[in-house]
């Protein structure tokens, strides 16, 4: 079974991704409810924690029963990464996650994220900065290189462990993909198999089906693997990919009622998390997402994105129960 430092996970866990505007805590809620082996908050900028931005702290925020549980941070500078990592340490995470891969421009801008791909020094220097500064297992997030030419994720990957990184979880892409074409899992395969590489290898990038989970699984030889996408609107993968390694049978599709359930219950999460406002705001991106699939939809979906009190969208919620809409498998 994997190890992070004293963190002992299942055997080949499923890890939730660091997603930004997704990944917070009424998210992760239902994620961990249905399987999720260990997850991180969204991204935080160490700029933004040393600045005391409001937005930054709250993203903070972590409760016991998610974990384990891991913050994740990014910058290009090593005094504000490691400021933020003893920021980080007070909140005791069980692990401090740094983001070597988000390809976003605003970013890579900053010379943060995917950006450090094309100066490994400076990674090197960025991650040992954190080490140095937190009493906790520093892991980390990164891609295969910064394009087809510059795949250097073998070099990353033996230099951060020899500056502590206890586990490292690779996206199948160069940052200049985005999130184009289909991830290249080969690279990772070969990191794994590095007999210089100890620590545990997570593979990450278009696992959207238990088949898939199985068949990444037996043919690269990961650790584990970490679900982003696929989980959005969808928790129940994390579920349904145990019971398909166990059984090599599938869980039934969620129906109308459970994904009715598991939308009140991220709305009330929402709610009590962010406040009334923001919560109800911010619930509107989720709906499409748990409803993907259902047929003459669209209507109560417009009423969903429009009601703005929440007594309201609960009482739309409750209706939709006794409507006669099936969800489609």
């Amino acid at each position: 079974m994997p190890r992070i430092g004293t963190i002992e996970l299942p055997d080949f866990p499923l890890l939730l991704a660091p997603m930004e505007d997704v990944s917070d805590p009424p998210f992760r809620y239902v994620c961990k409810q249905y399987g999720a082996d260990l997850m991180y908050t969204e991204f935080i900028s160490s700029e933004g924690l040393i600045r005391d931005a409001i937005k930054s702290k709250k993203k903070l925020d972590i409760f016991d029963y998610e974990r384990p549980i891991g913050i994740q941070i990014f910058g290009g500078d090593e005094e504000a990464m490691a400021l933020s990592a003893k920021i980080v340490d007070a909140t005791h995470p069980d692990l401090v996650d740094i983001n070597f891969g988000c390809p976003v421009k605003k970013v890579v801008c900053k010379g943060a994220g995917a950006g450090v791909l094309k100066d490994v020094d400076l990674m090197v220097r960025l991650t040992k900065a954190v080490v140095k500064s937190t009493s906790l297992p520093v892991t980390v997030k990164t891609r295969l290189g910064w394009d087809e030419s510059m795949i250097n994720i073998m070099e990353v990957a033996e230099r951060l462990q020899d500056v502590g990184v206890q586990a490292l979880t690779i996206h199948g892409r160069t940052r200049a993909q985005m999130y184009k074409g289909s991830a290249n899992w080969s690279h990772i395969a070969e990191v794994k198999n590095n007999p210089r590489i100890q620590i545990p290898i997570f593979g990450n990038g278009d696992i959207d089906s238990p088949e898939k989970a199985l068949e990444y699984k037996n043919k690269y030889g990961v650790d584990g693997i970490m679900i982003g996408r696929a989980a959005i609107g969808y928790p129940w993968i994390f579920n349904e990919i145990k019971h398909f390694f166990k059984t090599g049978e599938h869980l039934p599709k969620p129906g109308m009622q459970k994904r009715i359930e598991v939308c009140r219950t991220h709305f009330l999460k929402s709610i009590e998390w962010k406040g009334e406002k923001l919560g109800v705001l911010e619930m509107r991106n989720h709906y499409a997402n748990y409803f993907k699939g259902v047929p003459n939809f669209k209507e109560v979906r417009t009423k969903l994105v429009t009601l703005n009190s929440p007594e309201e969208i609960l009482t739309l919620l409750r209706d939709i129960e006794q409507m006669e809409i099936t969800a489609v498998a």
